[in-house]
């Protein structure tokens, strides 16, 4: 795998930065459920709330590959 200039292999990098979006997405959709909620769309604050499952989901994820990843040669110096 290559290793950029982060230390990071191109796969951990990826991850990290999946994760990332995900988690500060799910912070942005807590006031997207507040919104929706306020303007008496229940539907729509609903469907916001599976995103944000979906996004937490998608985040835990990272984490687990992430975990498998830390300490191999694979995954450049930054994670060994």
């Amino acid at each position: 795998m290559a290793t950029g200039e982060t230390g990071f292999d191109d796969v951990s990098f990826d991850l990290v930065s999946v994760q990332y979006h995900a988690l500060k997405a799910g912070h942005d959709y807590g006031q997207y459920v507040r919104d929706a909620e306020n303007a008496g769309r229940q539907d729509i604050a609903d469907f916001f709330r599976k995103v944000m499952e979906e996004d937490s989901a998608r985040a835990k994820q990272c984490h687990e590959y992430l975990k498998d990843l830390s300490g191999t040669s694979a995954s450049g110096p930054a994670v060994s």
